[in-house]
Formats: C-alpha cells, sequence, structure tokens
C-alpha cells in the first residue's frame, strides 16, 4: 500500500495561507505598511486603484533589502522579526509572521524595487502566483517600492466577491487611519485613482488626529495622561457634549499595535455614565504601553484581539484616568444658571452712596378678598352620564371632555363578544383587518398610557400600541417607498446647514448620495467633503440634519454599502428611527387616530423593519380570568 501523506507544495500552501493573511486590499495595505515602518521609513506613500482590486502600491524610504533578502523575503515563514520562541513575549515589531509577502505572492501580481544606502544598484523581482518570473538589477532610490497588480487574479471566487470599488476603498482608509494615528512622526500619502486623498507630516498626536479627522475635532478633545507601575495611558477622549449615537471614532493601541477591546470599551463608556445620553458614544485615542511579556498578539490572523495577563487592574486605571480627566478640565454638568432675559442688575462699591427708598403710603381701603363683581359658577355637570348604561351617545361626549375610555364602550365590546376570538401570530393580520383594524373604529374612545403606549378598545379586547415602533413602521414604509420611485418630498430650511466629512465618510457618502435625494435632502457640494444641507425630508422637522447625515453614513459602513436593497433599507431604518416619535411625547386625540390609520394602512403592522412588536392585544377572556368572571 503506497503512502497516502505528502508535504503540500509551496505554491498551494502560500495560497490556503492567503485565505487567512488576504481577505481584501485593506489586508495588503495594512501588511505593506507595518513593513516599511518596520524598515524605519520616515516617508511613505500608498497608491491605489479601483479600489486595490487593480493595484495598490507602496512606496517607502526604509532601510531596503540586498539581493539575498529581496528574493527570500518572498518564501514561506521567512521574516527578520523574530529568531526564537523566546522573541514572540517580547514582540515591538508588526509584520513578525513571516506569510504576509509570501500569501500576497500566491494571489496577486507582485513586483518589488528595492536597495540600501550602502549598494550602487538595487534588485527588480517580478512574482506571479508564487512563481518567480524575473530578477534582475536595477536602478532605483533607497527603500521598497512594492506594486501588488491584479489581486486574486487566479482565484476567481474570491475576486468575484470582493466588494464595490467605493466600499474596499473605505477598508483601504479604515486600515490606514489606524495606522497613521500611532505613527504621528512617520510622513504618509494616499493616493487613489490619481488623486490625491491624504497628505500627512510628521507631526504631534494632536495635530496629526485633526489632520486625519478635522479640524472640527480639535475642540472635543481632552487630554488622557496617566503612568503607573503597571500600565502607562495616554491620548485624548472626546468632550460628553461631543457624543453621538454612531459615527464615533474609537480607537485603542497597545504598544503601537491597533486593537479591538470590549472590555476597556466599557471602562470608557462607565466613565462618561450619566454625563452622555443613554445608548450615545464618544470618540476616544487611547494608547497603552505594557510590558510586552504580558500581552499576547498572536490570537486572531489579524492580530485586532490582544490577550492581557491584567485586565481588571486596567480597567480600573483606565477608568480612574478618564474620571480624572474630565473632572481636571471641568468638564463635567455644573449648575447653570439661566439669566437670559433678566436684568442686569448693577453692583456697587464701598463708596458709593447709599439712596433710601421711597415708600408708598399705606391704604388703608385695600382689601385683596373684596369681591370685584364677577361671580365665578361652577359648570353644572350631569355625573349620571356616567353610570347610564342605555346612553349610546354618552361614551362620544365624555370622552371629549375627559379623554378617557368610556365604560359604555368596554361593557359593550364584553356583552357582544362573549366567545373571545382566538389570534394567533400569523393570523393576527388577517383577523384584525376586517372587524377591528378599519379606520372608522379609531373614532372609539382611545388614550394615552404612561407616555408609550396607545390604548384603543377593540371587539376581541384591549389593544396597546407602541407609539414610537408604530411612527418607526409607517415612516421607513414612507422612506422607502420614495425610494424605490424615485420621488421626494423636500423641505428647505430657512438656514442651511455645513456638514464636514473625513475622507473615509466622504467615500460612504458618494456611495449613498442619491438615495439620500431620493429621501428628501438636497446637498450642494462646496468641495473638500464639505456639502451644504438645503433641504431635509418632510418628516424630520426639528432633527439635526448634520447628525442625521453622520449617522446614515454610519449605519451604511456598518451595512458594507454594497448592497443597493440591503442599503436603503438600513438608510430609510435609521432615518425613520431619527424622526419618529419619541417616548413621553405627549399626542392629541387626532395625532393618534392618524398615527393608527396610518400605521394599519402598511402590510406589515405588527412588526417594526427591525422585527420589533408594535402592537399587542389583551384579550377579554383573559381580563375575565383575572376578574373571576
Amino acid at each position: 500500500m503506497m503512502d497516502v501523506i505528502h508535504l503540500l507544495p509551496d505554491s498551494v500552501a502560500n495560497q490556503i495561507a492567503a485565505g487567512e493573511v488576504v481577505q481584501r486590499p485593506a489586508s495588503i495595505v495594512k501588511e505593506m505598511v507595518e513593513n516599511s515602518i518596520d524598515a524605519k521609513a520616515s516617508n511613505i506613500k500608498v497608491v491605489v486603484e479601483d479600489g486595490g482590486k487593480t493595484c495598490v502600491q507602496i512606496i517607502d524610504d526604509g532601510i531596503g533589502m540586498s539581493e539575498t533578502d529581496a528574493r527570500l523575503s518572498f518564501e514561506r515563514h521567512a521574516t527578520s522579526k523574530i529568531s526564537k520562541a523566546s522573541d514572540l513575549f517580547a514582540l515591538t515589531t508588526m509584520g513578525f509572521r513571516g506569510e504576509a509577502l509570501a500569501s500576497i505572492a500566491a494571489v496577486a501580481q507582485v513586483e518589488l524595487k528595492t536597495r540600501r544606502e550602502e549598494d550602487d544598484l538595487g534588485t527588480f523581482i517580478r512574482i506571479s502566483g508564487s512563481a518567480v518570473e524575473c530578477q534582475e538589477p536595477v536602478s532605483c532610490p533607497v527603500g521598497c517600492n512594492f506594486s501588488v497588480k491584479n489581486l486574486f487574479y487566479n482565484v476567481p471566487a474570491r475576486r468575484k466577491f470582493l466588494k464595490a470599488n467605493q466600499t474596499e476603498l473605505s477598508n483601504i482608509i479604515a486600515e490606514f487611519e489606524r495606522i497613521v494615528l500611532v505613527h504621528p512622526d512617520v510622513s504618509f500619502c494616499l493616493y487613489n485613482n490619481g488623486n490625491e486623498m491624504y497628505n500627512l507630516a510628521a507631526s504631534p498626536l494632536r495635530q496629526r488626529i485633526v489632520d486625519v479627522f478635522g479640524k472640527k475635532i480639535n475642540g472635543d478633545l481632552l487630554p488622557v495622561d496617566v503612568e503607573t507601575s503597571l500600565v502607562k495611558i495616554s491620548g485624548y477622549i472626546g468632550k460628553p457634549e461631543s457624543a453621538k449615537k454612531k459615527g464615533n471614532r474609537q480607537f485603542f493601541f497597545v504598544n503601537g499595535r491597533y486593537m479591538k477591546h470590549p472590555y476597556f470599551n466599557s471602562a470608557v463608556m462607565a466613565a462618561y455614565d450619566k454625563l452622555i445620553p443613554v445608548g450615545e458614544h464618544v470618540s476616544y485615542f487611547l494608547y497603552f504601553s505594557v510590558d510586552p511579556s504580558t500581552i499576547d498578539v498572536n490570537v486572531h490572523p489579524t492580530k485586532t484581539e490582544i490577550k492581557f495577563d491584567n485586565e481588571q487592574p486596567i480597567w480600573q486605571v483606565l477608568h480612574a484616568s478618564i474620571k480624572e480627566s474630565l473632572g481636571k478640565f471641568c468638564d463635567v454638568p455644573t449648575i447653570d444658571f439661566d439669566v437670559d432675559g433678566r436684568p442686569d442688575i448693577p453692583t456697587f462699591g464701598t463708596s458709593a452712596e447709599i439712596v433710601r427708598p421711597i415708600m408708598e403710603p399705606h391704604i388703608a381701603s385695600y382689601n385683596p378678598f373684596k369681591n370685584s363683581g364677577s361671580v365665578y359658577q361652577k359648570k353644572d355637570f350631569d355625573w349620571q352620564v356616567l353610570y347610564d348604561k342605555e346612553a349610546g351617545t354618552s361614551a362620544k361626549s365624555t370622552r371629549a371632555s375627559h379623554n378617557v375610555l368610556d365604560d359604555d364602550v368596554v361593557a359593550d365590546n364584553v356583552e357582544s363578544d362573549d366567545k373571545p376570538v382566538e389570534i394567533s401570530s400569523g393570523a393576527l393580520w388577517e383577523s384584525c383587518s376586517t372587524d377591528e383594524m378599519s379606520d372608522s373604529d379609531f373614532s372609539v374612545p382611545h388614550f394615552q398610557y404612561k407616555g408609550r403606549y396607545i390604548v384603543v378598545p377593540v371587539k376581541s379586547g384591549l389593544m396597546l400600541v407602541d407609539q414610537h415602533r408604530a411612527h418607526v413602521r409607517v415612516l421607513f414604509d414612507r422612506f422607502m417607498s420614495n425610494i424605490i420611485a424615485k420621488k421626494s418630498v423636500s423641505q428647505g430650511v430657512q438656514f442651511p446647514e455645513i456638514v464636514q466629512l473625513s475622507k473615509i465618510e466622504n467615500v460612504m457618502f458618494e456611495n449613498i448620495k442619491d438615495d439620500l435625494s431620493y429621501l428628501g435632502f438636497d446637498f450642494s457640494d462646496l468641495g473638500g467633503g464639505t456639502y451644504s444641507i438645503n433641504g431635509v425630508p418632510s418628516d424630520t422637522e426639528g432633527l439635526k440634519p448634520v447628525d442625521m447625515i453622520h449617522e446614515m453614513i454610519a449605519e451604511a459602513r456598518e451595512t458594507g454599502g454594497d448592497l443597493k436593497e440591503t442599503l436603503r433599507t438600513s438608510i430609510s431604518l435609521s432615518l425613520a428611527k431619527s424622526a419618529s416619535i419619541v417616548y413621553g411625547q405627549v399626542l392629541s386625540d387626532m395625532e393618534m387616530e392618524e398615527l393608527l390609520n396610518s400605521l394599519f394602512r402598511s402590510k406589515v403592522p405588527m412588526r417594526t423593519p427591525d422585527g420589533k412588536l408594535v402592537f399587542y392585544i389583551i384579550k377579554h377572556s383573559d381580563i375575565d380570568k383575572n376578574f373571576n368572571v
């Protein structure tokens, strides 16, 4: 019997490894730029075409490589960062794995030009699908010039499922931002299809943050700086008033490496407890410096999950440092006396002349309890109407004066429906649409309960409608129909508002701009990622247009921004949640009737677009059971 176990060829092994190392063009940017930083480059240029699918080029002025190193760097497990197992416990470099270049060369066409300062000529290498096609001397500047073309050209399935150019570009920008924020002493440039997107000079950290995200963020930053024997934490946090629901910039870095850490994020949010509304978040840029032996970075292929030996003590230090920063810079709520419209009362020095006020003489004939002539008479009201079971018209008059649910209607419903209708979740709309949910039925008494629910008597019992979710359902259907029909109802604003978008936000905005115009937004491009909002959807009066735009862009980034239908649904839902009735808002009878009628004109009135229950019916049989009837 022949042996069945054999070693895989390097080309096949590299393609398998590429599945973990190279997920998208952004992965190439991350791996290549980290290698450039490890090579002590002070100027790094990133050039991408078609979202990185056609070409990704990384140019640096680092130490370069010799002819032998240049060829050996594309072999599996080839690395200059570690030489023995103990080095894993003291990692201070980025790309230590030794699989990046080999994996990239297995699924793309790679060209490398590199030269060291002491060499007269450099080295040129061309590799396609792990096969070396050419290696020869070449004249080139000091450093490395990597060009990665036609990603996944030999893996059609992977290339087919790459997302749209705008989406892939946004992923590249996200990786680019993480790298430039942790290396402010390095100059970076990013070009897309020949257009310059970033040109970042070496600068202090705060200036680097402003250069990346715009000047507006500068006024929202509070410094954090604490050093203990366990950890050193530095960076910046956002002011409480800058909190938003979505689209915040939240970055953790440890020893110069970006990381995601939900546990430490909870420490930050706990420090803002009762300073920001529930559900909102602030931006932060926090840098941890710890002993490399106390963390493990080799947990996940992307190296964004990092394990700490002392997570709980670091949590306490982080929480205390943020609380200290908020208190130190007096960015906590204070007693604010409202003096708007009050008279300005001057104060006088001790030398000022004191003038005795003139007292008016006492009027002896004044009697505050003397009747002025008009006598108030209490309005007569027939209280018997409330208890009269035969008065068919008393319900309507009682509701008009008291806005309460009439006992007659409830009693009549109970008496006329001794056998309650059994309503399952699947047949709820069918049973309610014919008898209970017609437009005319909502003229019966209904009232608002605790500023959250609308209570309506129906034939099978009492219906409780969540007013916020009902309005979300109504607005979502309206917005979706406008997008599909490519029509909009826009409300012009008296004073146009200016929205400033970051580079990555501007990329996503170009992807959703048409759908936003169908919703009712009217924009004017002012250049440089700045837009003037001249009109908003007619159902969003009173909301902040700038915040709505940022939230919908953040929603598009979370969705991926590729599938049009999914993206439209996400945008419409985000706008509907922002514009819908909030809990606690008092509604008039007319507003409640209009909301209920609009809800049950919907094809799916029972659930919100994200699957939450809109209304619930308490059946008469359950009520009778509780009263032992």
